[in-house]
């Protein structure tokens, strides 16, 4: 699987990269055939007084991809939420396709 993970308007530090590393690692055992991962960290609303955290996850498998968008006050809250909504979509399409 690959794994692309870009910030946009700031520089992520170490830790965040690894926690988001370690997760998206985590979903090859919910999907076998994950090709590629997307995840976008960005601060929204970065012209005004109040930066909300926003986390996009894009997974690509054979003819079918997977997209969520959570925002919080934290980069680590979003991903989760984001990171959970990922995994219920990715169950959901596993049992349309064994039913």
């Amino acid at each position: 699987m690959n794994v692309n993970i870009e910030t946009v308007h700031f520089a992520a530090d170490s830790k965040l990269i690894d926690h988001v590393n370690a997760k998206v690692q985590k979903l090859t055992t919910f999907h076998d055939r994950i090709i590629k991962a997307n995840v976008f960290l960005k601060l929204d609303n970065v012209a005004h007084k109040i930066k909300d955290k926003v986390a996009e996850i894009r997974i690509e498998v054979p003819r079918h991809s997977f997209f969520v968008k959570a925002c919080s006050k934290s980069f680590q809250e979003s991903f989760d939420a984001a990171f959970d909504s990922v995994i219920n979509q990715i169950k959901k399409q596993k049992e349309k396709q064994a039913a």
